[in-house]
C-alpha cells in the first residue's frame, strides 16, 4: 500500500543517510591521503535484524471476519551507529500481509539519542516508550499500544507501537526526572473491526467488517499534542514514581453528537506507583486517576466517564526456572449515578471492574525451550482471556513458536466476551540476523 512520507518518515530517510556517509566518506579517504577527518569518520554501522513468517486461524465462525486470523510474512531491519558525540537509530519492518491482502511498512524507530550533559540525556524522533509497573496491565503507560497485534497471535513486541516524541531525561541527587514531548497524538492501533470483531453498542450486537469504526482523531502537529512525565526515586531498592500526562484517551472512548464517529476526548492522568522486594519476590503496586476532561460531571453519556484504577502485583521463582506472577487490577468509575440517570441504551457497565492476572513461565532444555501462560479472569464481566504459548530457540538464529488467544464470556457486550469469536491458534518461525 503507498503511503506518503510523514515527517518521521523523511527523518528516518535522514538518519540512513547520515549513516551511509562514513562509507562515502571511506571511499573518499582512500583517493585522497591529505583529506580531512570528519564528525562521521569512525561510524560503524551494525545492522541486525529478522525475517518471520506467522500464521493462524480462529476456532470458531465468526460471520464478521475471515477464518484466517493472521498470515503474514516480515522482514525487520535495525540500523544502529554509536559515534562518540550520540546514537543513531532506525528499525523499520517490510510486512506482507496477506490476510488482510496488502503490503506495508512499519517504522518502528528513526531517532538520535545524545548526552548534552552529565545530568541530561534527550532522545528525539520515532521511538518506543513505557513505564509503568504492570504485566500487560498499563495505568501510568499512556503510550500507544497496538491491540490488534495482541490479539491475532503476533510476538508480544508489538502490543507497543511507536510514538514520535521528545523525551528528555534529567537525573538528580534527589530524584530523577523523564518527560516527553509527543507534537501530535499518537492513538493506539485500536479495535475498529477490520481484524477482530467486536461489541457496537450502537447496533447491540457483535460487528466487524460490516461495521467497521470511523475516527475523528486530533492530528494537528503542536496543537493535537500530548505531554507525559515521570518523577522516581530508588530507596533502599525500592523505586518510588510519580506521574502525570495531559493528552487525549488513547482509544476511541467517546462519540460525537451525531454518534457517527468515535472519538478521542481530553484527558488527564495523575498517578503514583512503588515496586521493590517482598520476601523472595518483587512486589508493586500503581494507582492512577483518570480524569476526563471533557466530561468532568459525568453527565454525557456520549463520552466516558472519569476513573480510578489500581493494581497490585508479586512475582516470584518458585522452582527452579519457573516463575509465577499474579495481579489483582480494579478499574472504578466515577460519577456512577450521572452515568446511570443518562444513559441512552444498550445494557450499563458495572461502576467496579475487577481483572485477575496470572502468568506461568517454565524454561526447559537449557533455557532453550520457554512455555508461558498468561490469562486474564474478570470475575464482575465473567469473561476470561487465556494466552498459551510456547518459543523454542533451535539454534543461535532459528525460533520456532506456537500459542493461541482463548476468549470466552457470560456476555457478548464485556471486554474479554466480546472477543470469543476471535478465538484463535497461529504458529511461526523466526530467523535472526
Amino acid at each position: 500500500m503507498n503511503r506518503p512520507c510523514s515527517i518521521t518518515q523523511l527523518f528516518a530517510i535522514g538518519i540512513v543517510l547520515v549513516c551511509s556517509l562514513p562509507i562515502l566518506a571511506a571511499d573518499t579517504a582512500d583517493t585522497d591521503e591529505n583529506a580531512g577527518g570528519s564528525i562521521f569518520s569512525d561510524l560503524p554501522i551494525e545492522v541486525h535484524g529478522f525475517y518471520e513468517t506467522r500464521s493462524g486461524t480462529r476456532l470458531r465462525k465468526d460471520k464478521y471476519e475471515k477464518d484466517i486470523s493472521i498470515m503474514e510474512d516480515r522482514l525487520q531491519l535495525d540500523l544502529s551507529s554509536y559515534p562518540d558525540w550520540g546514537d543513531l537509530k532506525v528499525k523499520g519492518d517490510v510486512l506482507a500481509d496477506w490476510a488482510a491482502e496488502r503490503a506495508d511498512f512499519d517504522l518502528r524507530e528513526a531517532n538520535i539519542f545524545v548526552s548534552p550533559f552529565d545530568f541530561m540525556d534527550m532522545k528525539v524522533g520515532r521511538q518506543i516508550l513505557t513505564w509503568g509497573t504492570g504485566d500487560l496491565i498499563f495505568i501510568n503507560d499512556l503510550f500507544p499500544k497496538d491491540w490488534q497485534s495482541f490479539f491475532i497471535g503476533r510476538d508480544n513486541e508489538y502490543l507497543k507501537a511507536p510514538s514520535d516524541a521528545l523525551k528528555t531525561s534529567l537525573f538528580g541527587y534527589w530524584a530523577n526526572l523523564d518527560i516527553v514531548y509527543i507534537p501530535q497524538f499518537d492513538p493506539d492501533r485500536h479495535i475498529d473491526g477490520t481484524r477482530l470483531s467486536y461489541w457496537n453498542s450502537n447496533l447491540g450486537r457483535l460487528a466487524g467488517e460490516d461495521a467497521v469504526i470511523h475516527t475523528d482523531k486530533p492530528n494537528s502537529w503542536f496543537r493535537d499534542s500530548e505531554f507525559a512525565a515521570r518523577l522516581y526515586k530508588n530507596i533502599n531498592n525500592y523505586e518510588f514514581a510519580l506521574y502525570g500526562y495531559r493528552g487525549y484517551w488513547k482509544s476511541p472512548s467517546g462519540q460525537n453528537a451525531s454518534m457517527s464517529q468515535a472519538i478521542f476526548p481530553d484527558l488527564n492522568v495523575y498517578g503514583a506507583s512503588i515496586r521493590g522486594a517482598i520476601g523472595k519476590g518483587i512486589g508493586n503496586l500503581e494507582i492512577g486517576y483518570y480524569e476526563s476532561a471533557d466530561d468532568l460531571s459525568g453527565k454525557n453519556p456520549l463520552i466516558d466517564n472519569s476513573q480510578m484504577r489500581y493494581l497490585a502485583g508479586y512475582t516470584q521463582e518458585i522452582a527452579r526456572d519457573f516463575t509465577a506472577g499474579v495481579q489483582y487490577y480494579v478499574e472504578q468509575m466515577q460519577d456512577f449515578s450521572q452515568y446511570k440517570s443518562n444513559l441512552i441504551s444498550g445494557p450499563a457497565r458495572d461502576k467496579d471492574r475487577h481483572l485477575i492476572t496470572l502468568r506461568l513461565t517454565k524454561l526447559l532444555m537449557n533455557q532453550n525451550l520457554k512455555c508461558s501462560l498468561f490469562t486474564y479472569y474478570s470475575p464482575s464481566d465473567k469473561d476470561v482471556h487465556v494466552r498459551p504459548n510456547v518459543n523454542y530457540k533451535l539454534n543461535d538464529n532459528v525460533a520456532l513458536e506456537i500459542g493461541a488467544n482463548i476468549f470466552f464470556g457470560d456476555y457478548s457486550n464485556t471486554f474479554f466476551g466480546q472477543f470469543q469469536n476471535n478465538t484463535n491458534v497461529y504458529a511461526g518461525m523466526r530467523y535472526s540476523f
